[in-house]
């Protein structure tokens, strides 16, 4: 006799959970508090899908034991991610970098071919079905916001973290697992913009360069990466920043200093950057500093490192002294912010922290605590970095909890 399976939460880890049970022979059904399915899959790669990513590791992977995520990423790995999709009519574009996208490049080819999947298959899906209550006797009882009930011999969490709320991901995942007994984690945004304290934001807003940006504490490099960078008005954003983001409030949240050091030029050493910019001085000595570095650097950026070094611009490059040079050298190959946070969970692309791994079984995603139940995708305290990692975690853990659901 068939397992009847309802999932909560209609994303990327929900909708891979029920088509993954009804291939093993669930009947399935879908509760999503939205008016329809895969909001938030619609955001993911700038609208255009960064679904998997053929560079893969489990070092992509961060919480309290990151470990955790291995079984299911090996079950269902990212070669069998893109097999599915293919079959579902889904061409592959792969990047230099190992990112995957459809060959559409775009988030609503993903969306379509999954929910023709979910209606050809007869997956009986509910919009608009918030969920307030998980009761488990024998079986279990699900009581929506509206009063509504619904019976399952199985149940798959799959309401998503804290990250884009306006896609339904408002933590109401981890009220319902704490309900049942589960501990959660600290949460906080991950891959979001972060704050940093300058006076200068105002007039650095909008300068983008490429560059290199790492993250210290007490004086010591944690973690670095290259890319675009961004200034804004409240800080600093661009890939390499998302990527960082992560481990700079893991810092602050300890009640650490974190420090953001950014290389606008990262292609020279501090001391060859020295070398080459009294070079470059002495060739144009007549000309003020502030005209001089006119061609190295972003206009924009110009004034506020002077102001910050407190180097008159109308000063003639020749009466500049050579500790003002090494100034100028150290601050274009590291300039100093003290990051004082990040930009609110509705620019966070993953939410960092969750449900406690401990209390889940990995190779099913079954619950320790309630059996029966399946806690899966972002609501596990295990996230990934930008580029397809997280997408990949949600198809793995989806794919391995209906699996498992229907089968047992």
């Amino acid at each position: 006799m068939s397992k009847r399976i309802i999932i909560i939460g209609g994303g990327a880890a929900g909708m891979m959970a029920a088509l993954s049970a009804k291939k093993n022979g669930g009947e399935i059904i879908i509760l999503e508090r939205n008016d329809r399915v895969g909001k938030k899959l619609l955001a993911t790669g700038n609208g255009r899908c960064n679904y998997t990513n053929r560079n893969l590791s489990i070092n992509n992977y961060h919480g309290n034991n990151p470990e955790f995520a291995y079984s299911a990423l090996s079950e269902f790995n990212v070669e069998m991610t893109m097999e599915f999709f293919e079959r579902l009519g889904i061409t592959p574009a792969i990047e230099d970098n190992g990112k995957v996208f459809p060959l559409s490049f775009q988030s609503s080819s993903m969306l379509d071919v999954l929910r023709y999947e979910i209606e050809t298959q007869e997956i009986e899906l509910i919009t608009e079905a918030q969920v307030s209550e998980i009761k488990k006797r024998k079986k279990f009882t699900i009581i929506l916001k509206d009063k509504r009930t619904f019976e399952g011999d199985k149940v798959i969490i799959a309401t998503g973290g804290m990250a884009l709320p306006s896609s339904g991901s408002d933590g109401n995942g981890y009220t319902l697992c704490k309900k049942l007994g589960h501990t959660v984690t600290d949460v906080f945004p991950g891959l979001v913009q972060l704050k940093l304290e300058s006076g200068f934001l105002k007039s650095l807003d909008g300068v983008k360069f490429l560059g290199v940006a790492g993250i210290y504490v007490d004086n010591k490099l944690i973690l670095e990466d290259s890319g675009d960078i961004l200034f804004t008005s409240y800080g600093i954003s661009g890939p390499p920043i998302l990527q960082l983001s992560r481990t700079a409030l893991e810092y602050i949240n300890k009640g650490k200093s974190v420090e953001l050091r950014v290389s606008i030029i990262h292609t020279r050493s501090q001391e060859e950057l020295f070398q080459y910019l009294v070079n470059r001085f002495n060739f144009n000595d007549k000309k003020t500093v502030e005209i001089g570095l006119i061609g190295l650097i972003n206009k924009r950026l110009i004034i506020p490192i002077l102001k910050e070094l407190n180097i008159d611009k109308n000063k003639n490059l020749e009466f500049l002294s050579k500790d003002e040079i090494r100034k100028l050298s150290q601050i274009l190959t590291s300039w100093h912010f003290k990051v004082i946070g990040s930009q609110s969970w509705g620019n966070a692309q993953v939410t960092a922290g969750g449900v406690n791994t401990d209390e889940i079984d990995s190779k099913t995603m079954e619950s320790k605590i309630v059996e029966g139940l399946y806690i899966v995708g972002e609501l596990l305290d295990i996230d990934g970095d930008c580029g397809g990692f997280n997408l990949q975690w949600a198809w793995s853990s989806g794919y391995i909890a209906g699996l498992n659901a229907a089968k047992n």
